[in-house]
């Protein structure tokens, strides 16, 4: 039977009928680890009992209103992502895409109001991902988005990370900010350097341009501070934010000064679903875990002991991994098969995993997971490494 589906994903034959912690199951009750939740989304695994709990009653109160009104949590949510960052103020939306799309917004609009319309051009990376709208591939840059969707959205210049002789070259008269990842994600666990990121804040601070990072990714803990900008010590001027923040709920927030706020005004820009009271809720119980003492130290310290374990791994099987990355829990393993092998190797070990860039596999396992979970997890990293190899050798 054909689905009526767009056949715009090659989606693995596997159907979940419910989940549990860092597990999923299927309606014959396999279970399968998921360590790649849902691509970094399902930040605080399957069926917490705080996100359930705060949906279940939201839901019996009120699920939709509009921005035309007043929404008590978003008001409350907002000042708790303010309090906790360097931003003044906060848009909700209800994905990565649109959060990257207001942060564009936002760059282009403030430059305009302060009566330089022509800065709207914007740097970013190779090897970046910003989402599937028209702006963000174009900010994406990648060749495989951009074929076919008609000419590329203008306002983009694209260098290599880590290279700053070549974000000094590209900045014009009508460079208005730079867009970047503190670690790219699909583009294969690319760490970006602190110095990197320092040089980016200060060229930013230069020559007048706002500084947008993308976490969406990278924020809500994934890497064991509440925002992966905060190894480097330094803070931006806009941030995009998703993923976990939800939890598995999909939402998103673009966070900002009120400087670079500043042109983002009534009425020139909107969002019919983005804050609305089931997402603000879950958003609410998401933190309320997230921000609780010891909560962050504890991914930082599962993040180091994965890593460890991996590479104890890439020593023991180095003709099938070349390399580790990452920051916390947001993990890589560069492979020297193809990543579709090994993705493939560990579905049949019952281990969920993602494939990027760079002939990656992503590791991204829920926040909450256990280290008796990592071992188990590394376990069959491990088995799926000999069976490749036995493979390879034939």
């Amino acid at each position: 039977m054909s689905s009526a589906l767009m056949k715009t994903y090659n989606r693995t034959p596997i159907a979940f009928e419910r989940g549990e912690g860092v597990r999923l199951f299927t309606k014959d009750n396999d279970a399968y680890i998921d360590f790649g939740a849902g691509i970094a989304v399902s930040s605080l695994g399957h069926g917490h009992p705080a996100l359930v709990n705060a949906l279940k009653d939201q839901a019996e109160k009120l699920w939709h209103t509009s921005n035309l009104y007043q929404i008590p949590d978003g008001e409350k949510l907002a000042t708790r992502l303010v309090e906790a960052t360097f931003a003044d103020v906060v848009f909700f939306t209800n994905s990565g895409a649109e959060a990257i799309e207001a942060s564009i917004k936002a760059i282009r609009k403030y430059h305009s109001t302060k009566g330089a319309p022509e800065k709207y051009r914007i740097i970013t990376f190779e090897g970046a991902f910003h989402g599937r709208t028209l702006a963000t591939i174009a900010a994406g840059g990648k060749k495989q988005y951009l074929d076919g969707f008609g000419p590329k959205v203008d306002g983009f210049d694209q260098v290599p990370l880590e290279d700053i002789d070549a974000v000094k070259a590209a900045i014009t008269d009508e460079t208005a900010g730079i867009l970047i990842e503190p670690v790219q994600g699909e583009g294969g666990i690319r760490a970006v350097s602190n110095g990197f990121m320092k040089q980016l804040r200060q060229l930013c601070d230069e020559h007048g341009l706002l500084f947008a990072l993308d976490e969406v990714q990278t924020g809500v803990g994934r890497t064991g501070k509440l925002f992966a900008h905060e190894w480097a010590d330094i803070t931006p001027d806009i941030m995009a934010v998703a993923k976990g923040i939800g939890g598995g709920f999909p939402m998103g927030a673009c966070l900002a000064t009120n400087e670079a706020a500043s042109g983002m005004v009534a009425g020139v820009h909107g969002t019919t679903f983005g804050g609305n009271p089931l997402a603000m809720a879950v958003g609410n119980a998401v933190l309320d875990v997230v921000l609780a003492d010891g909560f962050l130290e504890q991914v930082r310290q599962r993040g180091i002991n994965l890593k460890q374990k991996l590479a104890r791994l890439k020593d023991e099987h180095s003709d099938i991994i070349e390399d580790v990355r990452g920051v916390g829990l947001l993990t890589g393993l560069k492979c020297k098969v193809p990543n579709g092998d090994m993705v493939g190797a560990l579905i049949d070990e019952k281990l969920l995993t993602v494939p990027a860039g760079d002939n990656v596999v992503r590791i991204i396992p829920p926040l909450i997971v256990s280290d008796e979970e990592l071992d188990e997890a590394v376990s069959k990293i491990d088995t799926a490494c000999k069976k490749l190899k036995e493979n390879k050798d034939k």
